[in-house]
């Protein structure tokens, strides 16, 4: 899994890529983490256009970017989730907690 980012007017965008399991989880979120610290930014961003699979990790993953966000006095969101990653965040029920904006069906 691949997570790229972008930076701009206080809003970090990070781009996942791939295949969001537990195995990669760990990882991503430390640089994430490292990400983060580097721009404090006051929005953030999860774009999960290019994420084919995710599981329970995903949604640990989510709340926790929205947690240190808030830690931070900022905000966090998902845009783009759509297909299987969607159906993992719908039964999770997260989106009582956090913004999800879904992919243009195709």
């Amino acid at each position: 899994m691949k997570v790229l980012s972008s930076y701009e007017d206080g809003r970090l965008t990070l781009y996942f890529q791939g295949e969001l399991d537990h195995h990669e989880a760990a990882a991503a979120l430390r640089r994430i983490g490292r990400t983060m610290d580097d721009y404090m930014p006051r929005d953030c961003v999860i774009d999960m256009e290019g994420l084919t699979f995710m599981d329970s990790s995903g949604i640990a993953l989510i709340l926790k970017v929205s947690r240190l966000m808030s830690e931070i006095g900022g905000r966090a969101w998902v845009e783009n989730a759509k297909n299987q990653p969607l159906k993992v965040i719908d039964a999770s029920g997260i989106d009582r907690m956090i913004k999800i904006s879904t992919a243009v069906k195709q």
